[in-house]
């Protein structure tokens, strides 16, 4: 099936409403913990802004998934992306009247960062039930569905560092304002639909507690899905240690500027969207599974490697390694988790899925919180032998179990050729 059919495919709501609220995420999670260094000078509180972005988000996490269940994809993503804009005008405009630099308003940036971390998992949890809904649909091409939504994901994180770095030149405030009016705009672009939710008929009745439970189990009773959570959780905590710790590497221990630490992700954004477009190929000729355990075995040595580069040049290089493997396994294991979680209870079961590979980006600000900057190279290494580790386990698993995955398995939801979302089969439009 052509994935882009019209020439004006990505102009559609659906794909400009998710570029729209990945972008915010993009910006936010970049800055927050920058303009905490930059203005305090301290790597600890860099460290502890990083994980109070990250807590939050396990709490919207738990309870996105059966808000999803129960009100609808749609009316959970435009509830998410309107409140956070309230949020990002009002403080903003706090920021305006507070001291620069002062107290206040390092509270007031983390209380942000915090709060608008909760609100954008939630959109995200949202936002990527209507993505499964789409693969679901497209059955044996699931991974160009995928791919496009990987894609765009990928350059908000490519325009996401670069966009943070210049908008905190003009000021925190102004920075906030922007992505007010990016949230805002993915509220306004959100596509009403028609008939059930999306995630379909089962537990939307339940209350949170159940929900999730019924998710836990959904995970226990897929030996593939458990696989796919082990590889997820190692793959997001290297990442995240490279992530919470590159203000304090790039400033600290090479010296340079804030606006080379956005030059560098976003340079690793281009390279992995590189990655991500040409697994869409691999995958077609060679599989999910060897794309995978290649792309697995890249992000490894690169991690390996990013611990030791012994300047800049060599990390921005080691770094872009590393987005391009995670990149290209990312189609995979989204892919692979959009078959596998039965589709009346994929908001639950996501919940508790994401749940448990995010929760290593707090530990990550944690680490890097107590760790002095000196100690960051041997916790990189450290992650990436355990990465290695815990891949290698991941899929020698997903072979073993490689039959409760093949696409003529799956079965399209009747409900997607009657909704907005059936689009996203075609024009498929935030990570872990």
């Amino acid at each position: 099936m052509p994935l882009f059919p019209h020439r004006r495919a990505f102009l559609r709501r659906p794909p400009l409403m998710r570029a729209a609220d990945a972008l915010a995420t993009a910006v936010t999670t970049y800055a927050v913990p920058l303009l905490v260094l930059t203005t305090t000078g301290s790597t600890a509180l860099t460290g502890v802004a990083f994980l109070l972005e990250w807590l939050p988000r396990l709490a919207a996490f738990t309870i996105g998934g059966p808000l999803v269940d129960r009100y609808r994809a749609d009316r959970v993503f435009r509830a998410a992306t309107t409140c956070r804009g309230m949020l990002l005008v009002a403080s903003a405009l706090t920021l305006l009247v507070l001291p620069g630099g002062g107290t206040a308003a390092t509270a007031t940036v983390m209380a942000v960062g915090a709060l608008s971390g909760l609100l954008a998992q939630a959109s995200f949890v949202a936002v990527e039930t209507l993505g499964a809904q789409a693969s679901r649909a497209a059955v044996d091409q699931a991974h160009r569905v995928q791919s496009v939504q990987i894609s765009i994901d990928q350059g908000a994180l490519l325009i996401g560092p670069l966009l943070g770095g210049l908008l905190l030149l003009a000021g925190p405030s102004t920075l906030l304002a922007v992505v007010a009016a990016l949230s805002v705009s993915a509220a306004l672009l959100t596509e009403p639909l028609p008939g059930t939710s999306v995630a379909g008929n089962g537990p939307d009745r339940q209350s949170v507690a159940a929900s999730l439970r019924t998710g836990w189990r959904t995970v226990r009773a897929i030996p593939a899905l458990g696989w796919l959570v082990t590889g997820l959780i190692a793959s997001n905590l290297a990442v995240a240690v490279a992530q919470a710790s590159a203000p304090i590497t790039v400033l600290h221990t090479y010296g340079a500027s804030s606006l080379a630490v956005g030059a560098v992700w976003s340079a690793a954004g281009v390279v992995a969207l590189g990655a991500v477009a040409a697994s869409r190929r691999l995958i077609d000729r060679h599989g999910l599974w060897p794309v995978g355990a290649a792309a697995a075995a890249t992000a490894c040595l690169a991690c390996f490697a990013t611990a030791l580069a012994p300047g800049l040049s060599s990390y921005a290089v080691t770094i872009g390694v590393l987005m391009a493997g995670e990149g290209a396994l990312t189609v995979v294991l989204r892919t692979l988790r959009a078959r596998l979680i039965p589709a009346a209870v994929f908001g639950s079961t996501l919940s508790v899925t994401i749940v448990l590979v995010v929760v290593s980006m707090p530990v990550a600000g944690a680490l890097v919180a107590v760790l002095p900057a000196g100690a960051l190279p041997g916790l990189l290494l450290a992650c990436a032998v355990l990465q290695g580790a815990a891949m290698a386990l991941a899929f020698r698993g997903l072979w073993r179990h490689r039959a409760s995955y093949a696409p003529s398995r799956p079965a399209a939801d009747p409900t997607a050729t009657d909704s907005p979302t059936a689009t996203r089969a075609d024009t498929a439009p935030h990570a872990a």
